[in-house]
């Protein structure tokens, strides 16, 4: 019996590379001295050199500065939302946002209750969230420690196009587009993403730092959360997530080996046009999205009857197209398309979406 992959369209964990996976099942059981990554010590020279070679290759697949300390963390990107606070500010200190969505509104919640006097300078709740604050249109707080906005909104769609302008720092939480394109990543002081999107599985959550912001860290700052702890223990003050950041290292080489982060950028806009194009040119789909916002990592749409969500759904799930519902906050479907999703996805769910318009419109 012939094995057909299913294509992924979740919004994380997301779609790996077949290559990836073969490299990995391949090396699973005896990765070294017989035994498989899991079982080797973290602290033993195989996986030290394992981790110091997935730091090395994030370096310069992300032309990380070297003035930037590159930590290997726990707990996600939910788990810095309080860290993040913990780590730069004293409670009281003043701090701007950007609401664009759930994930931002997250990050807020954290702010407020690590004590800080926090500031929604743009907020889009106006437009539902299907648009991002223009260049200009906000003011920042005189005196913020740091303004903190998240690129691109899984759950919206929703991705920024340029670097928001501040005099204070500039923290991102990147977790759905980290790797999908280059970035500057000297114009932040902060940028952290969680690895399940464009970086490998879950587990693992990457925070770059730079240096001269560590420590800053309140005495009450768990360890396992202080970034200037981690820092001085190569990330291994407790037990890491070893296979995740192993994992790490293979997407790594699987970018380099297909052009690294330009070429990457290239792809992913051809998919999200191709998929923007088939739903613009049909009257059964629809995104919701303000086109200078959409993001190229995640595309929702809606269908004009929405009776038929269901029975689309199944359909797809049918023709090994998985996890296009839309979120339960917003309904209707939703396409991730991360790296490791390829062209030929992508074409497979316009043919699959045009074939039932034609039916059911």
């Amino acid at each position: 019996m012939t094995f057909m992959r299913a294509y992924n369209f979740s919004a994380g964990p997301a779609m790996l590379p077949l290559e990836v996976l073969e490299r990995a099942q391949s090396e699973l059981t005896d990765w070294r001295s017989g035994m498989s990554v899991m079982e080797v010590s973290h602290r033993g020279k195989d996986f030290v050199a394992c981790a110091a070679a997935a730091e090395a290759s994030l370096r310069e697949v992300l032309a990380v500065p070297d003035n930037y300390k590159v930590l290997f963390l726990q707990g996600g990107a939910s788990g810095q939302f309080d860290a993040i606070p913990l780590n730069l500010t004293a409670p009281g200190d003043t701090v701007d946002f950007f609401n664009t969505g759930q994930w931002s509104k997250k990050a807020i919640a954290a702010s407020t209750r690590q004590g800080l006097t926090t500031n929604v300078i743009a907020d889009e709740a106006a437009s539902r969230y299907t648009t991002v604050p223009a260049p200009g249109s906000y003011t920042p707080t005189p005196g913020a420690t740091y303004l903190h906005y998240t690129p691109n909104e899984t759950i919206g769609g929703v991705e920024f196009t340029d670097i928001p302008k501040t005099e204070a720092l500039l923290v991102a939480d990147g977790s759905s587009m980290l790797l999908s394109k280059p970035m500057d990543i000297s114009q932040f002081g902060v940028v952290y993403g969680g690895a399940q999107k464009n970086m490998g599985i879950a587990g693992l959550v990457v925070v770059l730092v730079r240096e001269d912001l560590l420590g800053r860290a309140r005495p009450s700052t768990p360890e396992v959360f202080n970034w200037t702890a981690q820092a001085k223990a190569d990330s291994m003050l407790n037990t890491p997530p070893t296979f995740s950041i192993y994992l790490l290292g293979l997407m790594l080489d699987w970018i380099k080996a297909a052009g690294g982060l330009t070429a990457m950028a290239g792809r992913n806009a051809a998919k999200a046009g191709a998929l923007y194009a088939a739903i613009d040119g049909s009257e059964f789909y629809s995104n919701p999205v303000a086109v200078d916002a959409r993001s190229r990592m995640n595309v929702p749409f809606i269908l004009a009857n929405p009776d038929l969500d269901k029975e689309f759904l199944v359909g797809a799930e049918a023709a090994g197209l998985t996890n296009l519902e839309g979120h339960r906050s917003v309904g209707g479907m939703r396409a991730s398309l991360y790296n490791a999703m390829p062209q030929a996805g992508v074409q497979a769910l316009i043919d699959y979406m045009t074939t039932f318009a034609a039916q059911k419109g």
